[in-house]
């Protein structure tokens, strides 16, 4: 994934509406949703709904599909992934990464002894 291309993503996913539309899109898998659904899901009003589901597909982040009568968009997972690789490639320059959950006991460790900044050789 080219930079500009990461750029467009998260300037499509930074403001709330299309977030909580992209987020209810992956939840929704595979199968994707209607817009009626996502609407009625989000409480967004349909033309608010049509401009943010633009956006994402403008970003590449979503997908559209005519079944029938009815619109399905779906997450594009592969971009989506393709944004998270780019976002996490080469982490920590090879050093030891913070393990899932870890930094948030971690952070409120340094929370309770006040500290709001610290470097990353004292996580350890």
């Amino acid at each position: 994934m080219e930079e500009s291309d990461v750029i467009v993503a998260l300037a499509a996913l930074a403001h709330p509406a299309r977030l909580r539309v992209f987020r209810a899109l992956v939840v929704a898998g595979p199968k994707g949703m209607t817009p009626g659904a996502l609407a009625e899901v989000l409480d967004v009003p349909a033309s608010t709904l049509s401009f943010h589901l633009r956006e994402l597909m403008r970003a590449g982040l979503t997908t559209q599909q005519r079944d029938g009568r009815s619109l399905i968009y779906r997450t594009a997972f592969d971009r989506m992934n393709g944004l998270m690789g780019y976002l996490t490639a080469n982490c920590c320059a090879g050093e030891w990464c913070v393990e899932a959950g870890e930094s948030e006991r971690l952070l409120r460790r340094f929370a309770l002894q006040g500290q709001s900044t610290y470097r990353i050789n004292d996580l350890s």
